[in-house]
């Protein structure tokens, strides 16, 4: 007790940072019989802050004045009770340490807990020892590392893929496979589809030939083979009656694969072959016309369901259809099973539709799943166990004039259509041994 009458009240000496005198009530005035004392004068905008019981008493931080801890003061390290300095603008007030370093308990559970700041939390460990409780994960390692793949997996994946040294084959067919891919929806995987497993087949052993009868040539540019005006191609073979010999090119860099491009002028096909004397089996001459023997020939189908594609249906064999996970992809396959009846009633009996392709997955999404189990439960053992993602190196590949093979092998976009790729050629060798059986 001072001589004016005031008593000193413990919280000033450093258990809380409000200076309060025992002679005022929680209003602000006087008590009744004692002197007042003079409040300081505070700074414009001081006083609501400091009077406010919310505050505490202490001024929260701004932009213009950051909040700053003196946490390795001499009196801290003399005295651990001791309170910290809180630097407040122009004036300082004693804060206790607890009211300045308390944080909430995190959760340290799940795959991606984060542990509290070790300068924060008492007894938090500062380094791995042995013995030592695995409660502390750091933040740097939160991330759950398996699901990216590791470098050495993805290197093997490439190894197995590019196949450098000629070991690793897939089952050769004892006769040519011809097929179709086709599809009348667009924008399901039909030249992607085409190109990648052409590269995936050449690649292990087997001798391709790819026929691109788009007219937008896209399968052309993913093989990086000139199509453009002047150069020989499909529609010469359909129109002029060239030989096929003299239009095939061979794919760079993949001895195995040759392709038959498409140019501009594919597009004005579709209204020349009307006159054309048996316009349906113009292809199919100039494939059994062709010196050389191949394992497979994949013809890629534009899309729509005109005499370009009717071509390609009665050369083939088999044909390989990509579905798109979507509804709309769905829709219209009732109206292309139709045609391939047809063809196959009036054009070519040794049609079918062997494979069934699921491109542009997206595990995210509920959509795909549920179109996965419809086109399974309908097509059976047709559709392929490999199952295509959404993928962007598979994307990036025709700018650079490449198949996903040979862009990224490593990818998981080239990893499953060479799985796809496998998947055909042994079923190839099944439906062989059956035949003969």
């Amino acid at each position: 007790m001072h001589d004016d009458g005031r008593y000193d009240d413990p919280r000033v000496i450093g258990l809380t940072g409000d200076l309060v005198s025992r002679e005022t009530d929680d209003s602000g005035r006087a008590a009744p019989g004692l002197p007042v004392s003079p409040s300081p004068r505070l700074p414009d905008g001081e006083s609501a802050w400091r009077n406010s019981p919310a505050s505490g008493g202490i001024r929260p931080p701004s932009p213009e004045v950051p909040l700053t801890r003196n946490v390795h003061d001499s009196s801290r390290a003399s005295d651990p009770q001791a309170p910290e300095r809180v630097a407040l603008g122009r004036e300082s007030a004693a804060v206790p340490a607890r009211a300045e370093v308390a944080v909430p308990q995190q959760s340290t559970s799940g795959p991606g807990r984060l542990a509290a700041d070790p300068t924060l939390v008492p007894n938090a460990p500062s380094g791995r020892q042995d013995g030592a409780d695995d409660t502390y994960v750091s933040r740097e390692t939160s991330t759950r590392e398996e699901d990216d793949p590791p470098l050495a997996m993805e290197a093997m994946r490439a190894v197995q893929i590019l196949n450098p040294s000629g070991e690793v084959t897939m089952p050769r067919p004892d006769r040519t496979r011809v097929m179709c891919v086709a599809n009348q929806k667009g924008g399901v995987g039909k030249t992607t589809t085409t190109v990648n497993l052409a590269v995936a087949l050449a690649l292990h052993g087997n001798r391709v030939l790819v026929v691109d009868l788009d007219p937008q040539g896209n399968a052309s540019t993913g093989l990086n083979v000139p199509h453009h005006t002047g150069i020989p191609d499909v529609y010469d073979c359909l129109i002029n009656s060239l030989p096929l010999e003299e239009v095939a090119q061979v794919v760079e860099g993949i001895p195995s694969l040759w392709c038959v491009p498409a140019t501009i002028d594919l597009a004005g096909a579709e209204i020349e072959l009307v006159s054309v004397v048996a316009r349906e089996s113009r292809l199919a001459r100039a494939i059994t016309g062709y010196p050389g023997h191949f394992d497979y020939v994949l013809i890629d189908c534009p899309p729509s369901l005109g005499l370009l594609t009717v071509n390609a249906l009665v050369a083939a064999e088999e044909v390989l259809i990509p579905i798109q996970c979507e509804y709309y992809a769905l829709e219209g396959l009732n109206q292309l099973i139709n045609n391939i009846n047809l063809v196959r009633q009036h054009l070519n009996p040794r049609l079918e539709v062997s494979t069934i392709l699921l491109t542009m997955y997206d595990r995210r999404t509920r959509l795909a799943d549920a179109v996965e189990q419809d086109v399974r439960n309908h097509f059976g053992d047709k559709v392929l166990q490999a199952v295509i993602p959404r993928n962007v190196r598979v994307s990036e590949a025709p700018s650079y004039g490449q198949s996903v093979m040979t862009y990224d092998p490593g990818s998981r976009g080239a990893t499953s259509y060479f799985e796809a790729a496998q998947e055909i050629a042994e079923r190839g060798v099944k439906a062989q041994v059956s035949r003969n059986a």
